[in-house]
């Protein structure tokens, strides 16, 4: 029986993937925070994390969280004394690993304000924090080792008489971060935060977490999930977003195209490019088809909702399998956008 989780107005129940980020902005610029916390918000972001590494950044905690609605994570590491200043300032859940803020007294210390006020706390493993003891058993940072690892701090929260908890084990490594929540999956009843550590570029960190995350998804594992790349972290939202929209967990419009062939007499590779832009951020349930030419519109792409189909310098306009109207090439975009507005 999986446990839910209530992270501030955020409900971890398998019903709904949430989608995570992280502020980048250096953690005494606390105007910077806040503006790019309000940007993620707008773009989609559900929970957003920030570094807590001293005293001074506690100041972050109460100056974001009076801009944004969504919940707010306290990145702590190595001191105890930061995460329970972070509850005292209302932060709503916090990211830690409990092997390394010392004694089981400091873990009990942290715990118990938790506790008293409700407040997540979530096991962050990944390859390079594996206890030593660990790592020397298992030669690398295998599937095993992170789930090992993770395992051995849900006991000492729990001997702590805490559960209030939310796990993750990533790892730079693909099939390995799949092993290891597959693994644990099996073994615990926590929600799971997934993501591909240290995943990469923009263009590469998409692919690897596309492959993670989305398998893992696919096979009912995951609560919320983070596209870490290497890049401002609102690509990161629209990254996850296509992500889950790919495997039919996310809403918006989803855009198929074709790859063009000899036959297209349109300059399809931009209209895609431009169509892809214009409706990243309109919230409708809808499937949306950018085709090259007659062979690909309303017979290959009749599933559809809406779509163009490419002729010589011009194109139609299809609802539903049917077409509506031919239209010039410069006209395609604001017509075909008209009619998702209208939709």
């Amino acid at each position: 029986m999986k446990k839910t989780v209530r992270i501030n107005n955020c409900i971890l129940d398998g019903k709904h993937i949430y989608i995570q980020s992280m502020l980048s902005v250096p953690s005494y610029d606390v105007k910077g925070n806040v503006e790019q916390a309000v940007r993620l918000e707008k773009a989609g972001c559900e929970i957003v994390r920030v570094s807590v590494p001293d005293e001074k950044s506690l100041e972050l905690i109460p100056a974001i969280k009076n801009e944004i609605n969504i919940p707010l994570v306290a990145d702590i590491h190595f001191d105890y004394k930061l995460a329970i200043a972070a509850a005292e300032r209302g932060i709503d859940k916090i990211r830690i690993n409990p092997g390394n803020i010392g004694s089981k007294d400091r873990v009990k210390a942290v715990a118990d304000i938790c506790k008293s006020r409700n407040i997540p706390i979530r096991i962050g493993v990944n390859s390079g924090s594996l206890e030593k003891d660990i790592l020397a058993k298992y030669k690398a940072p295998t599937a095993e080792a992170l789930v090992e690892s993770a395992l051995g701090h849900v006991r000492l929260l729990e001997e702590c008489d805490f559960d209030n908890i939310v796990i993750s084990i990533k790892s730079s490594d693909v099939k390995t971060m799949i092993d290891g929540y597959r693994l644990l999956s099996e073994k615990c009843p926590y929600p799971l935060h997934l993501g591909v550590t240290e995943a990469g570029t923009a263009h590469m960190g998409l692919v690897k977490s596309a492959v993670g995350i989305g398998s893992l998804l696919c096979d009912g594992i995951g609560e919320t999930i983070r596209v870490s790349l290497t890049s401002d972290p609102v690509d990161e939202i629209y990254a996850a977003k296509d992500i889950l929209k790919a495997i039919g967990k996310g809403c918006g419009v989803k855009l198929i195209s074709c790859p063009t062939c000899g036959r297209t007499r349109i300059n399809l590779i931009e209209l895609a490019g431009k169509v892809e832009e214009a409706v990243k951020n309109i919230d409708k349930d809808i499937t949306v088809a950018v085709m090259g030419c007659v062979v690909n519109g309303p017979g290959e792409a009749r599933e559809a909702d809406l779509g163009i189909a490419g002729g010589d310098g011009c194109a139609v306009i299809f609802k539903n399998g049917e077409i509506l109207r031919k239209v010039a090439e410069e006209d395609i975009l604001k017509e075909l956008v008209s009619e998702i507005d209208k939709y």
